[in-house]
C-alpha cells in the first residue's frame, strides 16, 4: 500500500496516539497498530482496527483529562465470539 501524500510505502508499526475525545479529555492509545509512511509524517488507520478505537474511545470517562489504554486490551467479537459488552459482563 502506498501514501496517499507522497505515494511512498507504508509499512505496519505500533504506537502511542494521543486522541482529543471531548474539550477538556485526551486519550492516549498504547500500542496501536498503523500503518506509517516511509517518506513523511502520515499514518493510516485501518478500518477494524479504527472500529475497535471507537469501541474503546465509548468506554472513556470523559470527565478525566487525560486517560492512558492499551489498544490490546478490548477483546473483539472475532476473537471472543462474542460482544465486548458479553465480555466485559463476565469479567
Amino acid at each position: 500500500m502506498k501514501c496517499l501524500a507522497c505515494g511512498a510505502p507504508l509499512r505496519s508499526i505500533t504506537t502511542d496516539l494521543p486522541l482529543k475525545v471531548s474539550d477538556q479529555t485526551i486519550v492516549v492509545v498504547k500500542k496501536l497498530p498503523v500503518l506509517q509512511c516511509d517518506g513523511c509524517i502520515e499514518y493510516l488507520i485501518e478500518d477494524a482496527v479504527m472500529a475497535k478505537v471507537d469501541e474503546l474511545l465509548a468506554r472513556v470517562d470523559r470527565s478525566t483529562e487525560l486517560e492512558v489504554v492499551p489498544f490490546a486490551v478490548l477483546p473483539t467479537r472475532a476473537s471472543t465470539g462474542r460482544s465486548p459488552q458479553q465480555a466485559a459482563h463476565d469479567g
